[in-house]
């Protein structure tokens, strides 16, 4: 769960939902579900997460690959926005705060 210190609400959309949906259009569901079950397995343990941390600088040969490759067509800046889209709707998923 995602919530919000300045509203004092819990989070419950995806930001820039178009950019979202236009992108994760590009994945197969295998290369998506692959991303989020490597996202869920990172985070499972530690309470605070850096994103630009989690990928690294070089996505090649990891699942996060097709993220800049497919989805966002080699647009490293539309890939960022995309790789944190999809931390962000892991986290919405979570059931830890």
């Amino acid at each position: 769960m995602l919530y919000s210190v300045d509203s004092q609400s819990y989070v419950k959309t995806i930001p820039h939902r178009s950019d979202y949906d236009i992108w994760r259009s590009r994945l197969s569901d295998e290369e998506y579900y692959s991303i989020v079950e490597e996202l869920r397995n990172r985070i499972e343990y530690d309470k605070i997460h850096t994103s630009s941390w989690i990928p690294g600088s070089d996505w090649t040969d990891t699942v996060f690959q097709p993220i800049c490759e497919k989805a966002c067509r080699y647009d490293p800046g539309a890939a960022a926005k995309f790789f944190g889209l999809i931390l962000w709707a892991v986290l919405l998923e979570d059931d830890e705060v």
